[in-house]
């Protein structure tokens, strides 16, 4: 065999390794961890593998920059004089001086190299990497985990020198890949699946909690001029009177400066046996106030917190906005919810 197909193989062969090691990189980065995990749950070895690959991401990324620094350079070496002798005669014979031969020999290899080393090594390994990632990463994932683990020596004498320098400017190295999302690359998703036919979601409840994310306490809040309110001194009769037109199960108690003193729920007076004798003060529960600016996430949470099914909202001059209900935070959620006393 020539020196110069022996060059050509080493070549091709460089190239592969080269694209192995941008595969990869760029498949143990894309792929989503939740897609991965499954498989080793249910005992996959090359799934395990990944996963460890994963969590010491900056290992396995040292080790292909190694594998691509090591590949490139031999590239060099290897494929110029290959194809260089290849053109150089051919060139001559068609009238080039030793000179110009050399020369144009020297720039037709150089372009194709470059040319071949980017296609083969670089971009074709990426794009197949970014179109299938878990499927990437569960093939290339267990292999260069297994050759990080031969090369570790050098790989972290050289990652403790990158980290050292890393912090040198105050930046923190990390060493497990981020596969999480944010709510907006969320809300793409579910989007495109929902147009494409993939994801159904006729309720609305899926789109309902991404909107729930942006809202606030104020957005949703029952002015006092819409609520159903009884005064201090109501009895169990009236109560009863205002459950069967209305059909609300808790009321709001304003004083007569019509004042929130709290609210009464009609499990506490329902089985008063004095029905036309004024509530008794004590069965008055109190209402807790919460910021209008709240965002609902928060608003749930506290109310869930302080076991609360509604809360008032007062401004800057203590004057009583309104009131929240759980009820209609939870609608923002997941749709209509109604009291189960309620009347339509």
């Amino acid at each position: 065999m020539s020196s110069s197909l022996s060059g050509l193989l080493a070549f091709l062969g460089l190239l592969i390794a080269n694209g192995f090691f941008v595969g990869a990189e760029f498949a143990l980065i894309s792929a989503r961890r939740a897609q991965i995990e499954p498989r080793a749950e249910a005992g996959s070895r090359p799934a395990k593998l990944t996963i460890k690959a994963m969590e010491q991401v900056s290992l396995i990324l040292a080790t292909c920059q190694l594998g691509v620094t090591i590949s490139g350079l031999l590239i060099l070496l290897v494929a110029e004089p290959a194809i260089h002798d290849l053109l150089h005669d051919p060139l001559h014979q068609l009238g080039l001086s030793e000179t110009a031969a050399n020369a144009t020999a020297f720039g037709i290899t150089l372009l194709l190299v470059s040319f071949l080393h980017v296609l083969i090594g670089e971009m074709v390994p990426k794009n197949i990497s970014f179109s299938i990632p878990e499927r990437a990463a569960l093939v290339l994932g267990p292999l260069v985990y297994g050759l990080a683990l031969l090369v570790k020596p050098i790989v972290i004498s050289l990652n403790a020198i990158a980290n050292l320098s890393l912090r040198l400017f105050g930046i923190k190295p990390k060493n497990e890949a981020n596969s999480a999302f944010t709510i907006e690359q969320v809300e793409d998703i579910v989007s495109h699946s929902t147009r494409e036919g993939v994801l159904s979601d006729e309720t609305g409840a899926i789109s309902n909690t991404f909107e729930f994310t942006d809202k606030q306490v104020k957005d949703i809040l029952v002015p006092v001029s819409s609520l159903v309110t009884v005064r201090l001194g109501v009895t169990p009769r009236e109560i009863e009177q205002l459950v069967a037109k209305h059909g609300f199960s808790r009321y709001a108690v304003l004083d007569q400066a019509g004042e929130l003193e709290g609210y009464l729920h009609l499990k506490d007076v329902i089985d008063e046996s004095a029905a036309d004798e004024p509530v008794e003060r004590k069965l008055i529960r109190t209402v807790k106030s919460i910021g209008g600016g709240v965002e609902l996430e928060a608003a749930l949470a506290q109310m869930q917190r302080d076991h609360q099914h509604l809360a008032a909202s007062y401004d800057v001059g203590g004057k009583l906005l309104g009131l929240i209900f759980l009820e209609d935070i939870l609608e923002e959620l997941v749709g209509e919810v109604q009291d189960a006393t309620r009347r339509d």
